[in-house]
């Protein structure tokens, strides 16, 4: 069928209620949502409460990997997981654009509870808008996360833990998404095998932290790159941060495209990649474990936390010399996540 989403679909009446009823309810089904109060009614044992939100306006909607809907549910997943937290309840909010195509709209949806159900959680709440036509580009899509921590864990989040000799480790290739993305619009007219890094990362995450207390630091490298990150922690530690450009694995694909574009694979979006930050008496306990997990079989030492130029991240190139790695200046990719 050619169906069409309308703007009666947002009126709260009942062409919302059958949208509601027959695409939503039907795809993210559970005992909580389907309660269908104004406020989901949730259960917490922790007075330690994780809560995160985050909004995807990626273009293109589809891209080699995944999609809009499977990019919102890991985006939040991640923002809690590399939290040190259980990821456990998602709320989701749509701005459709009015005349979007309602099969394309079941196809994020159906990646959204697939994605959800990987990853353990429950989409237990939402909302949906439609706007006019041209008043915003196809679908816009919030989530809202909330998890448990255990107290034990608080300083990832905070690194408060960081010591010099502390090894940096990242769970595989980067710059994947950023360039599966830039490659999928059409007006560039590019080829390419690059598919997107886009997953969710908490049971990878969980594996390290069940073979290792010493996990001093995580986040996931998504908007700005590694390098971004990377800054981010030497500025709030204070420490100096060196790291070796040839250990940083990347896909010779992305290398390519990126040396063709002009762009540097560690300002790169990623939505699969967490760096950790471990000491290193745990570094290969930590590396085994996430190893043996699909998304970490590329895990590797990229560098360590050192006493020199505290505050500053220095990478060692390939060709033998070091640089300083700042923060991403300006907008590379627009339109990514």
């Amino acid at each position: 069928m050619d169906k069409k989403i309308l703007l009666g679909h947002g009126s709260g009446g009942k062409l919302t209620h059958n949208l509601i009823e027959n695409l939503f309810v039907r795809h993210f089904h559970n005992p909580v949502l389907a309660d269908q109060t104004d406020s989901a009614l949730l259960s917490l044992d922790t007075t330690n409460v994780a809560f995160t939100t985050d909004s995807f306006v990626v273009d293109p909607l589809f891209f080699p990997g995944g999609n809009i809907g499977k990019l919102a549910i890991a985006g939040t997943v991640n923002d809690l997981a590399v939290s040190g937290a259980k990821p456990l309840y998602l709320s989701a909010s749509f701005i459709i654009e009015e005349g979007y195509d309602f099969n394309d709209l079941e196809k994020i949806v159906q990646s959204m509870a697939e994605e959800a159900k990987k990853a353990g959680v429950q989409i237990v709440t939402g909302d949906t808008k439609v706007v006019n036509k041209g008043k915003c580009d196809k679908i816009f899509i919030t989530t809202t996360g909330l998890g448990t921590l255990s107290s034990q864990l608080k300083h990832i989040s905070t690194a408060d833990k960081v010591k010099r000799g502390d090894k940096i480790i990242i769970n595989g290739t980067i710059g994947d998404h950023g360039m599966a993305v830039l490659a999928a619009r059409e007006f560039l007219n590019l080829k390419s095998d690059i598919t997107s890094d886009c997953a969710c990362l908490n049971h990878l995450i969980n594996k390290a932290l069940n073979v290792s207390a010493q996990i001093h630091f995580m986040r996931d490298a998504t908007r700005g790159g590694v390098a971004t990150v990377l800054t981010e922690l030497a500025e709030i530690t204070g420490m100096g941060i060196e790291i070796d450009e040839q250990q940083i694995p990347v896909n010779e694909n992305v290398r390519g495209m990126c040396e063709l574009l002009g762009y540097d694979p560690l300002y790169v979006a990623n939505e699969g990649k967490v760096i950790m930050v471990v000491a290193s008496e745990d570094t290969d306990q930590v590396l085994k474990a996430m190893n043996n997990n699909k998304l970490g079989s590329n895990s590797s030492v990229i560098g360590e936390i050192v006493d020199e130029h505290p505050g500053r991240a220095w990478i060692k190139t390939t060709i033998g010399g070091k640089r300083i790695l700042d923060m991403l200046a300006g907008e590379q990719l627009p339109r990514i996540c």
